[in-house]
């Protein structure tokens, strides 16, 4: 049986020259036997934080653990880290097959059946070479290899990205199914939150080279909540609070307020005739990343 991986970034920089770092005092824990969703927006840190963990680089400055220790050159632990990538990390001009019995020699727990049993899912043929296959073939392909060698750390970045609709939401299913069968730690690192944010128990957001957020989905779901109904009704329970974003379309009015309400402004939205909702990670994700927001936190 597998022992989930936990990771962990101690203030980690990491300097590419004399460029802007990557990764400013970087920190954030990811707990292990959990589904964590690492986000951010394009040059925020996150291929170079997952990079750091599955022993691709060093850091400038800083700590890298992975179950407890630092995974550079450490064979053992780097046995039980699978990062999936969406170019892949396979044999291009050799029959899928050779990089499958690559693999099922340098993963402890890869299971080749199950390997087998996704590539029919996916329709794709294991005597092919994967440089003949399309985009989306090749990142299934990428996915099957995260999910079949069940490693104790499973990360991936933006790996589904080739594929088409179908097949993502049949590669968030297999996760999800094979992650309750053989729990592990798995880091997903993606664009398509609004997709894939149902499988997220933590979240890390990371916003120019640091973390603002590092926190159970559901807490952070608990930062803001949405308020729909007539436009005087939502304007009167909204009045005095910090508003992040407000819609109207005729005589409605949706408007996403910072914090939840108390059991007494709950009540006094029943009588308005006015509906409470949690936001959704992707709107969260959105306000938490603007230049300036009161919802990050203070990085100085």
């Amino acid at each position: 049986m597998t022992t989930p991986y936990g990771a962990e970034l101690r203030d980690v920089t990491l300097r590419y020259g004399k460029r802007e770092p990557a990764l400013d005092q970087a920190s954030f824990t990811i707990r292990p036997g959990t589904v964590t969703g690492l986000l951010g927006r394009n040059g925020a840190g996150k291929s170079t934080a997952l990079a750091l963990l599955a022993s691709l680089r060093r850091p400038t400055s800083g700590a890298v653990l992975v179950d407890g220790v630092d995974p550079f050159e450490n064979a053992v632990v780097m046995a039980g880290v699978q990062l999936v990538r969406e170019s892949g990390d396979v044999v291009r001009d050799s029959p899928i097959n050779d990089t499958l019995g690559y693999y099922s020699e340098v993963r402890p727990h890869w299971d080749a059946d199950y390997a087998a049993a996704l590539l029919d899912l996916f329709g794709i043929d294991p005597s092919k070479d994967p440089n003949k296959l399309s985009r989306g073939k090749q990142s299934a392909l990428g996915c099957t290899i995260g999910l079949a060698a069940r490693a104790p750390l499973t990360i991936f970045d933006e790996s589904y990205l080739g594929m088409d609709a179908p097949s993502r939401y049949a590669f968030y299913d297999a996760l999800l199914d094979d992650y309750t069968e053989h729990p592990r730690t798995i880091i997903v690192s993606s664009h398509l939150i609004e997709e894939v944010e149902r499988l997220f128990e933590d979240v890390v957001v990371l916003h120019e080279g640091r973390a603002v957020v590092a926190e159970t989905a559901d807490v952070l779901r608990d930062r803001a909540v949405s308020v729909v109904g007539p436009t005087s009704a939502v304007t009167k329970l909204a009045d005095g609070r910090h508003t992040l974003s407000t819609r109207t379309l005729g005589g409605s009015t949706q408007i996403t307020v910072q914090g939840a309400l108390d059991p007494a402004e709950v009540a006094r939205a029943r009588d308005l005739g006015v509906e409470i909702a949690r936001v959704s990670i992707q709107d969260l994700f959105i306000h938490l990343t603007q230049e300036t927001h009161p919802m990050k936190e203070d990085r100085r």
